[in-house]
């Protein structure tokens, strides 16, 4: 079998994964741009009902990411996100025969709830080899960030066309054609691999919580989303007062995010060769700043919405695009699943609470006001990122340790530390795998396959 790619079932798994994530994605994205415009038919609008709205999703979202994994390795992938997609698809029709915001801020709420990306990781995980199995995770992350890309393009488009029901009754359309790909695309799997690094692991959860390096990444997925929903409050109605009809809300969208991945992608491979990539996250965090400011002192002039929006998405498409990779290399060895999980929970925690918190001061005191509270935060974060530490690069793998005994697990764990290239391991007899973290360049497979066989029955 060729080992240097991805074989045919394993490409077909990619893209139907992707593709039912990004559906879900899309569906979620695409009232972000234009709930402020046409959320104004309902009777009961109001600028808070308007942010909580966008970022309801976001509220079942965080408290249903965690255990929605862990069901998905009791009762198996497939009814998760069968049933994770049935939820987002009936939310999506509650929502659309709203008649009121708080109508569609319980459909919005019921979309959440369909929290699907733990048991879809873990199927991407079961349907792959270990060394393809970051490939087809990667085709995945791409899928979600495309489907942000699109609802900034299409919904504008859409929101004109159709309106605010419409838009809901084609996101229901979605969801329905993810389980047509999860039903008739997604190969059947045949296995179930360790799930430590995909799924969170309960007793880990409090430890993980008490390390510092992975609070501050915690913290700034969580100020980074709130920052973008309560923009996304403001910023449709500041392009119309600045004269740009809401149908033509794409055409700023579109060569905005275009010239952003422009700059950041190299901005991007400059620092990551030479492995100053928290020095990049500040500098985007920096690039955030700016942008906001730019917006809180000339909001009502399109050329400086186009040059705050184009800066915003440079910091902004840098750091989602970075973060992944520093959570990965200072989360401890066996423990990425678990914190993948707090991760995405502040996250989507950070979504919801940025979409009430900028209705709640648009409400209050206009554009100003969220801008000063978004900026206020954003400082607070390059404060609190002082701390954070860059680390050496480092892969992820799990061997089979199956034989070695209990009372061993301890003694194996400190000869690994000790072999050249591992930066850490954990030793699970009864899992029967020991989860390291290594340097390629500096190891030595067949010296700690040798190794492990010396403590093995």
């Amino acid at each position: 079998m060729n080992q240097s790619g991805l074989n045919r079932t394993e490409k077909k798994a990619a893209i139907a994964l992707a593709s039912v994530f990004g559906l879900r994605m899309l569906g979620l994205f695409l009232i972000m741009p234009v709930m402020a415009i046409y959320g104004q038919v309902y009777p009961d609008y109001t600028p808070f009902l308007v942010g909580v709205a966008i970022g309801a999703y976001g509220l079942t979202q965080a408290f249903l990411q965690i255990p929605m994994g862990w069901l998905s390795d009791r009762i198996g992938r497939r009814p998760v996100i069968f049933a994770g997609l049935l939820i987002f698809a009936l939310g999506s029709v509650v929502a659309a025969m709203a008649e009121t915001m708080h109508g569609v801020i319980i459909g919005r709420v019921m979309q959440g709830a369909g929290a699907i990306a733990g048991a879809v990781l873990a199927l991407a995980a079961d349907s792959a080899r270990e060394d393809q199995r970051p490939k087809v995770m990667a085709v995945i992350g791409m899928g979600i960030g495309l489907s942000f890309v699109l609802a900034l393009i299409i919904a504008p488009i859409l929101g004109e066309q159709i309106g605010m029901s419409g838009l809901f009754w084609f996101t229901a359309v979605l969801a329905l054609g993810g389980i047509f790909l999860l039903w008739k695309v997604m190969p059947a799997t045949h296995q179930k691999v360790p799930s430590r690094d995909v799924l969170p692991v309960p007793k880990e959860l409090g430890r993980l919580l008490r390390n510092s390096q992975l609070g501050r990444l915690n913290f700034g997925v969580f100020v980074l989303h709130l920052v973008l929903t309560a923009w996304f409050v403001t910023l449709p109605l500041q392009m119309v007062d600045a004269g740009l009809a809401a149908q033509h809300h794409s055409w700023l969208y579109l060569p905005t995010l275009i010239l952003s991945f422009a700059v950041m992608v190299p901005m991007m491979i400059v620092l990551v060769r030479r492995q100053q990539q928290v020095l990049g996250m500040r500098l985007a965090m920096t690039l955030l700043v700016i942008a906001l400011s730019v917006i809180a002192l000339f909001s009502d002039q399109l050329w400086t919405i186009v040059l705050s929006v184009w800066i915003f998405f440079i910091g902004f498409n840098y750091l989602e695009a970075s973060f992944p990779a520093l959570l990965t290399q200072h989360a401890p060895a066996g423990s990425k699943g678990s914190a993948s999980g707090l991760f995405t929970t502040c996250q989507f925690a950070g979504a919801f609470i940025g979409g009430a918190a900028g209705g709640y001061f648009y409400q209050q005191g206009g554009t100003l006001a969220v801008m000063l509270f978004a900026i206020a935060l954003l400082v607070l974060w390059i404060l609190t990122s002082a701390g954070l530490r860059q680390v050496a690069a480092t892969t992820r793998m799990h061997l089979s340790i199956a034989g070695v005994p209990n009372e061993q697990a301890e003694t194996l764990a400190a000869a690994l530390i000790e072999q050249p290239g591992i930066e850490e391991a954990i030793v699970l007899p009864d899992e029967g795998t020991t989860y390291l973290k290594i340097k390629r360049d500096q190891y030595d497979a067949a010296a700690i396959q040798a190794l492990i066989a010396r403590y093995q029955k």
